[in-house]
C-alpha cells in the first residue's frame, strides 16, 4: 500500500466517514479513528458546536484530496466576493478545479490520483498541457488526456469503474478521453457527504488551523 493510499484512508478514519465511497474503506470494517486510543475515544468524547462545524470543514477539504487550510480558505473568500449564495459559489469553485474535473469524468479513479496525474502532464485543456491541479475550468472547455497516456492501465480501468457516475454538467467520450464543462454545478448536482451551513460558518469563524 502506498503513503499517499494509507493517508487517504487515514483520513476516513479519523473522521469517521467513507468520504468518496470506495469499497475498501476501512471505516466500512471500523467506525473509529485511527491508532490504539481511537476506540475508546471514539465512546468518550463530546463534540461541541465549533467542534462539529470544524469537523464538517475538515470533511469537505479531505473529499477534495485534503486541500491545505490556506488554498481552502482562499477559495472560500474567493466565493464571498461574488454574487449569489456563498455555498453555491463556493461549490462552483471547487468543481470547477482540473483535478476534480479530471476524476468527476472517471480518467482516474480517486481525487487524489487526479491531482498527481495533472501535475506529471498526463492532461491538456482546449489543447493545452495544463499541469497546475488548482486551474479554474470554465464553461465549455474540453479537458482530455493526452494521446500517449490513453492507454495506462490507471485510466482504462478507472474508465470502466462502475463505482461512480459522471455528473450531468459534464460530458464525456471515452473512445477519444475527453470530456466537455457544460455548467458550472449548483449545490444539488454534488452528493457531499456534510451540510454546507456549518462549513461555511466554519471557515468564516474559526482562525485558520495548523498544518
Amino acid at each position: 500500500m502506498t503513503k499517499r493510499l494509507q493517508a487517504k484512508y487515514k483520513i476516513n478514519r479519523r473522521l469517521g466517514l467513507n468520504l468518496w465511497g470506495r469499497p475498501k474503506s476501512p471505516v466500512n470494517r471500523r467506525e473509529y479513528g485511527p491508532g490504539q486510543h481511537g476506540p475508546s475515544n471514539q465512546r468518550r468524547r463530546k463534540v461541541s458546536d465549533f467542534g462539529a462545524q470544524l469537523a464538517a470543514k475538515q470533511k469537505l477539504k479531505g473529499y477534495y484530496g485534503n486541500i491545505g487550510e490556506r488554498q481552502f480558505r482562499k477559495i472560500y473568500e474567493e466565493a464571498v466576493r461574488q454574487k449569489g449564495d456563498t455555498g453555491e459559489r463556493l461549490v462552483g469553485l471547487l468543481e470547477r478545479r482540473l483535478d476534480v474535473v479530471v476524476y468527476r469524468l472517471k480518467f482516474v479513479p480517486t481525487v487524489f490520483a487526479a491531482r498527481q496525474f495533472v501535475n506529471h502532464g498526463h492532461v491538456r485543456v482546449n489543447g493545452k498541457r495544463v499541469t497546475i491541479p488548482s486551474y479554474q475550468i470554465k464553461e465549455g472547455d474540453v479537458v482530455e488526456v493526452r494521446e500517449k497516456s490513453r492507454e495506462l492501465a490507471l485510466v482504462l480501468e478507472a474508465a470502466q469503474s462502475p463505482e461512480r457516475d459522471v455528473p450531468e454538467y459534464l460530458e464525456v467520450d471515452y473512445k477519444t478521453m475527453k470530456g466537455k464543462f457544460v455548467r458550472i454545478p449548483v449545490l444539488g448536482d454534488v452528493p457531499y457527504p456534510v451540510q454546507m451551513g456549518a462549513i461555511l460558518f466554519a471557515v468564516a469563524s474559526a482562525p485558520c488551523e495548523r498544518r
